[in-house]
């Protein structure tokens, strides 16, 4: 992420970016305001135990780590599609958006659909309880 951030911070200081078209600058500023935003989801639980820390807050400090990192991945999977959407526009012209679509897919299948079956078939099995005295609530 923060890689591909500063790729595309320099991308528009280079000569062949004016000859970009309007929609393929639309998306790099998209692509650039994606990923800025999934770097801050996704250090903020950084942030917050420093401030934290200590304070007997780790119950919060847990639940909100872990709806940032779902908040942050989601961003990060736009962003990583959008980035490669664009470069391959420049190549494959309008298969580039095809190429973008499934990236997406494998991505989502990974990233979502894949925990999220595991989760759904071991939803009998109990939540490790030593987890659950750590951060009360946070689990759930």
């Amino acid at each position: 992420m923060q890689i591909l951030f500063a790729f595309l911070l320099g991308l528009s200081f280079t000569a062949r970016f004016t000859s970009l078209s309007g929609a393929q600058q639309a998306t790099y500023v998209v692509v650039l305001t994606l990923t800025a935003a999934s770097a801050a989801f996704l250090v903020a639980p950084v942030s917050y135990h420093r401030l934290v820390f200590r304070r007997r807050l780790t119950a919060q400090l847990v639940r909100t780590a872990h709806r940032c990192a779902i908040v942050g991945l989601a961003l990060l999977l736009l962003a990583l599609v959008g980035s490669v959407g664009l470069a391959a526009s420049l190549v494959l012209g309008g298969w580039a958006a095809a190429l973008a679509g499934g990236l997406g897919l494998l991505f989502a299948a990974l990233w979502y659909a894949l925990p999220l079956a595991a989760r759904a078939q071991h939803a009998h099995v109990p939540l490790d309880e030593a987890a659950l005295d750590a951060a009360p609530g946070a689990l759930t």
